[in-house]
């Protein structure tokens, strides 16, 4: 079997889907996105596609090494987004071959299920008990929402009280013992994470979500000093090394490294083993479509430290299309009490509308953050 093309395609609402083809007709899908970026990720793929076509495509560890390697400059958001991809298809074209989940061909379950969790918003905050209460009464047992809009530096307590107010009122919503997570999405700073860490103690969160940017992993230890409550970050880094520079830097109890970001499935069972031997956890980053969620479900299953999974039906980003209009199989999507069943089926066991993917694909999408500014007109961290 060899490979016989590779293609990239943008679809709604901000992802890029990569398909690579054999000639027996055997194919793997894979994500490969930089959000916001994507268009530049697409790119990189096709750049790669000379490596792999005419390769067997079930040596997937030297395909990686290749990609990584052998293009001198490596790392960064683009390259091994677009190697994560690629990774995430050759696994599913294997485990199509071999008639099996890839979870089956990394030794097995050592789980039957995984806790997830949905989104609720938080930046432009509008109703979030409520929507926090809705997920809780459709069996979910823990959400994630941004703790705050635009904070400078240092900032004001105003701003610190409206944090507190928006935490409080889920908690009062949902009770005790219901899984709260704040993420910070890195537009906190060391003066102002100090603070908010300290006072949202009283919350019992389930854990705060980049504090600061891992450009400043060093802080992560201060902080710590200053709360109890766990600290989960790892979304924006790339590869096995930046994730050994957070680990020996300490303070961090929660990874999150991203399967659409961070080398695929490949890297990222390497990533959540060298955690474990830290006695760090593992809950996967994935505000993306449904390869990226299958892809992270395969990893799921096979760390003894994973315990919770980010999924994004619903998420607010989410605008034209969700991440089930892609799906065939969607009664393998199915949550109930707050866990995802992993699927039984060959590959990352998702079925792909190709006809949908075509459809999206020959109108690209061109999705971009916002920029946000200060009141003084300076650029606020998103």
């Amino acid at each position: 079997m060899k490979i016989k093309e590779i293609s990239a395609y943008l679809v709604r609402p901000r992802w890029c889907f990569v398909e690579v083809e054999t000639d027996e007709g055997v194919t793997g899908w894979g994500e490969s996105v930089i959000e916001g970026k994507a268009a530049t990720v697409a790119a990189a793929v096709q750049e790669m596609k000379s490596y792999l076509v005419g390769a067997d495509p079930a040596r997937i560890e030297d395909h990686w090494s290749v990609l990584y390697r052998a293009g001198f400059y490596r790392g960064g958001p683009v390259l091994m987004s677009a190697i994560s991809g690629i990774d995430q298809a050759l696994w599913d074209i294997k485990g199509k071959v071999f008639g099996a989940p890839v979870y089956e061909l990394m030794g097995g379950k050592c789980r039957d299920k995984i806790r997830v969790y949905p989104w609720v918003g938080g930046d432009r905050p509008s109703e979030v008990a409520q929507a926090a209460k809705q997920k809780q009464e459709q069996g979910f047992t823990a959400v994630k929402m941004n703790a705050t809009e635009e904070l400078q530096m240092v900032d004001s307590y105003a701003k610190v009280d409206a944090v507190l107010e928006r935490v409080a009122s889920i908690r009062e919503a949902t009770g005790p013992h219901f899984g709260i997570a704040v993420d910070f999405h890195g537009r906190v700073h060391k003066p102002m994470a100090r603070l908010l860490c300290k006072k949202l103690e009283e919350f019992d969160l389930m854990f705060i979500e980049e504090p600061v940017l891992c450009e400043n992993m060093e802080d992560f230890k201060e902080i710590a000093r200053h709360a109890s409550t766990p600290i989960a970050t790892g979304e924006r880094l790339f590869s096995r090394w930046d994730f050994k520079r957070l680990l020996h830097a300490g303070g961090v109890d929660i990874i999150q490294p991203d399967l659409s970001h961070a080398g695929g499935i490949t890297e990222v069972k390497k990533i959540a083993a060298m955690a474990e031997g830290y006695d760090v956890a593992l809950a996967p980053h994935c505000p993306l479509g449904p390869l990226a969620l299958s892809a992270c479900m395969q990893v799921d299953a096979t760390c003894y430290n994973a315990f919770i999974q980010e999924q994004s039906i619903g998420i607010h980003y989410n605008e034209g299309r969700g991440v089930l209009d892609y799906v065939k199989n969607k009664e393998d999507f199915v949550y109930q009490d707050g866990y995802l069943a992993f699927s039984p089926k060959p590959g990352l066991g998702v079925e792909i509308d190709k006809a949908l993917v075509l459809e999206e694909a020959a109108a690209p999408h061109a999705w971009k953050n916002p920029v946000w500014r200060h009141a003084d007109g300076s650029v606020a961290e998103w």
